[in-house]
């Protein structure tokens, strides 16, 4: 099992949300703000199968605005193995 946490702008959060949801992916966002023009963000929390890593990060890939201004990225994404999830 993998944690992607994305980081997107907050203007991409409902297109990237609906989209992995749509594709029965679970999401959790957190508010968040941070580089260099401190501009408000989202972080998403997405628990995903090894098999399925692919399968996301192609939607994150397919529904985050391309910034045209340089060194601006439209999203900072991070794939993270999981030892154990429990859930209660």
């Amino acid at each position: 099992m993998k944690l992607i946490i994305a980081i997107v702008k907050d203007t991409d959060n409902d297109k990237v949300s609906h989209a992995l949801t749509s594709a029965d992916f679970r999401v959790t966002t957190v508010a968040s703000t941070g580089g260099f023009l401190r501009r408000g963000q989202t972080t998403m929390l997405i628990g995903v199968k090894d098999e399925r890593v692919e399968e996301a990060l192609n939607i994150l890939r397919s529904n985050v605005t391309r910034s045209t201004e340089p060194n601006v990225k439209s999203a900072t994404i991070f794939v993270i193995k999981v030892d154990d999830f429990i859930q209660f």
